[in-house]
């Protein structure tokens, strides 16, 4: 009782009704002033922006118009926009590496180059899911509207919505649609996105390789892999430059003239003092258009093939030739000439590098092998497969090498190999495989200029030739198998039928060329809008914009890569320009490289996370159309993306990324890092430009 008369007795009096007003007054300026403290915008813009595109003509504007905030909420979580990510705390990072930020810094190495770190660049949702679908809801009433910057077309829409999603359309499809299915409705994850706040410091890679290092082909001491393998560790570090390392020439002089000290490779100086094809001058290393690995010359060899079989047609009926065994590229450089774009697959094991040396010459090429894996290529894409002076075992192994090039061949499509030397064992076994496999025979011709025999086979077009085999083997593969899957996929020693209804992909030959630029077949009867709105949005950009107000100069680009293509358009609207494309689609894309190859283009698989099959400095121009943004943390560390466009682009060489701001903020920082110098940036809304070159400096 004494306790409680205590506590009455020291109880305080109640508070007057002015106190109280200025008790809530406080508090609710203390609510005002949080609540703006952690609601500032997600992405501050690009540093360094343009204040205005009036050099650049604009595009026509197509603003989609806004919807009540209840109709657009409830439209989101029906169907999530592509484009649009949920927020989470990175998108409140300020701009790289900034001074005045205290925290512990945390180092992490890889593969010779060091990254410091203020924070991990963590893509962890931190909010309600129910709270990202409102602000996702908001993001998508602000369409993006940017003269010469049109983000987003319908049609990318339909094919990126899938990427966003998760599926993988190059894996084999074994479990059915249903698997599929269900790994579409895998929850979205963000694109990487690279940390504000970490600091770059670069190292050159050492190894015996040096500025020739290619990180999945080479391992140390100078030797190959057998087949494509790539290291464990990231490779963070930055591949070195020749010494007197110099610009290309123009073309089409460099296709003749080369600085040869921009290849100095031991194997290649080798091979310049046995091959009469190969004149070193001085510096430069001149290649005679007459003259060519075939003796007699390139031109003597490729018409002996057009009088063997007439109907070949070059530049017309034939337009996307694979070229295995890169022995010098005499052979594309000849049909370059006649509108037939050629890939070199240069061979793993040629040590002597003459796929570098095609590409130094401004011809197509790519390093690979044919051993246990697909080629990464999808089926029925190629319209001739040629191997010269070939020494490859066709009929060995069942016969597995002959059936894959079966598998990539278009039905009706032209093999053309010749020999130096007569093996009559390897004849003999080569004959019994095609006649297993039903290919037919067109002529064989012992050229005696070129001195090889010269073969041309083609595949058959229907699969009523099969029925008449007289064994069953090699066996047919399984009908639900994909012929497209060729990622890591292994070589199978089974045959592939040829595609039967109409609505399948094989069963007509495209349009002559260049008709089947624009020309869609009935297969592709349900994406002819997506893409002809595809190819006119292209077109508009490339000729308003990237030809004209990026400041390229154009005449010194010649190998170009488009590293997230969809339906080829980048490639298409520069047809008219002397340049080739590389049109690589994302394994983790929808499968769009077929439709590619339709059109007349080349094209390739790759997974991003890896480094490319490529030598350095190979490319003169990078295109990332937001290819960032839907990698969706792939990538153990997005910044491998970064170091593999600078060992692939050649000094002088130029980028251009379109993407989200919150990706080309800390991208700019990391480009000028690497002493890039930034163009152009661009931005409006959440989406962005960046042009950049890249310079001679090497750490």
């Amino acid at each position: 009782m004494a306790s409680a008369r205590l506590g009455r007795s020291i109880k305080r009096a109640p508070l007057g009704f002015g106190t109280k007003v200025s008790l809530v007054f406080f508090l609710g300026l203390a609510f005002v002033v949080t609540w703006w403290t952690f609601s500032s915008p997600s992405a501050s813009a690009v540093s360094s922006q343009r204040s205005s595109f009036d050099d650049i003509e604009a595009l026509p504007a197509t603003p989609a118009p806004r919807k009540g905030k209840e109709q657009s909420r409830k439209k989101a979580h029906q169907k999530k926009p592509p484009d649009s990510l949920p927020k989470n705390e990175n998108s409140k990072r300020t701009a790289v590496g900034s001074k005045n930020d205290k925290k512990e810094k945390e180092k992490k190495k890889g593969g010779g180059g060091e990254i410091e770190q203020v924070a991990a660049a963590k893509n962890e949702t931190s909010k309600p899911e129910e709270q990202q679908d409102e602000e996702e809801s908001k993001e998508s009433e602000e369409k993006v509207d940017v003269e010469g910057l049109e983000e987003v077309t319908d049609n990318e829409n339909a094919t990126d919505e899938d990427m966003e999603e998760g599926v993988d359309a190059n894996a084999e499809d074994d479990a059915g649609e249903d698997n599929l299915k269900n790994r579409s409705k895998k929850k979205k994850k963000l694109g990487p996105l690279f940390d504000p706040k970490a600091r770059y410091t670069w190292k050159l890679c050492s190894g015996k390789t040096g500025h020739n290092y290619i990180p999945c082909v080479d391992m140390e001491g100078g030797h190959r892999h057998h087949e494509r393998s790539c290291p464990r560790t990231p490779i963070t570090c930055l591949v070195s430059l020749p010494k007197d390392y110099k610009p290309t020439e123009a073309w089409p002089e460099r296709e003749s003239k080369i600085w040869f000290k921009n290849l100095a490779h031991p194997k290649l100086s080798e091979a310049i003092k046995s091959q009469s094809w190969l004149n070193l001058s001085g510096d430069y290393l001149f290649i005679p258009s007459e003259e060519s690995e075939f003796k007699g010359g390139a031109q003597h060899y490729v018409s002996s093939i057009e009088e063997m079989v007439p109907d070949i047609e070059w530049g017309k009926n034939i337009r996307v030739v694979l070229d295995i065994g890169c022995t010098g590229a005499g052979f594309g450089a000849v049909l370059l000439k006649k509108d037939v774009v050629t890939l070199s697959l240069g061979l793993m094991s040629d040590q002597t590098d003459m796929a570098q040396l095609a590409l130094e010459r401004g011809i197509p090429a790519v390093v690979g092998n044919l051993r246990s894996r697909r080629l990464p290529f999808p089926s029925s894409v190629f319209d001739a497969i040629h191997c010269g002076e070939c020494g490859i075992p066709w009929h060995s192994n069942g016969g597995r090498l002959l059936l894959e090039i079966n598998r990539v061949l278009r039905p009706g499509g032209y093999f053309i190999t010749s020999t130096k030397h007569g093996d009559i064992d390897a004849e003999e076994g080569m004959t019994a495989l095609m006649s297993s496999i039903c290919w037919n025979i067109l002529a064989h011709k012992a050229d005696e200029v070129s001195e090889t025999n010269i073969r041309i086979y083609q595949r058959p077009t229907s699969n009523d030739v099969y029925e008449i085999r007289a064994t069953k083997e090699p066996p047919f593969c399984r009908e639900n198998e994909n012929q497209d899957a060729a990622w890591y996929t292994p070589v199978k020693a089974c045959l592939h039928k040829v595609a039967a209804a109409i609505e399948q992909r094989g069963t007509d030959w495209p349009e002559e060329w260049p008709k089947r630029l624009e020309t869609f077949p009935e297969w592709l009867a349900d994406s002819e809008d997506k893409l002809t709105k595809d190819h006119e949005h292209w077109k508009a950009i490339i000729d308003k914009s990237y030809l004209a107000g990026l400041g390229i100069d154009w005449s010194n680009i010649r190998n170009v890569m488009d590293m997230k293509a969809i339906y080829g358009g980048f490639a298409a609207a520069l047809a008219s320009q002397k340049v080739w494309v590389m049109n690589v689609v994302p394994v983790h894309a929808p499968n769009t490289l077929p439709i590619i190859f339709e059109r007349g283009l080349l094209g390739i698989y790759h997974d991003w996370c890896e480094p490319f099959s490529t030598y350095p400095r190979s490319y003169d121009l990078l295109h990332a159309d937001h290819l960032f943004s839907r990698l969706k943390n792939r990538c153990k560390q997005p910044i491998v993306i970064v170091v593999e466009m600078d060992r692939i682009l050649r000094p002088g060489g130029w980028v251009i990324i379109r993407d989200k701001l919150e990706i080309l903020n800390p991208l700019e920082s990391i480009l000028r890092s690497l002493h890039w110098d930034i163009r152009m940036t661009y931005g409006k809304d959440k989406e962005g430009l960046l042009c950049a070159q890249k310079t001679t400096w090497r750490p």
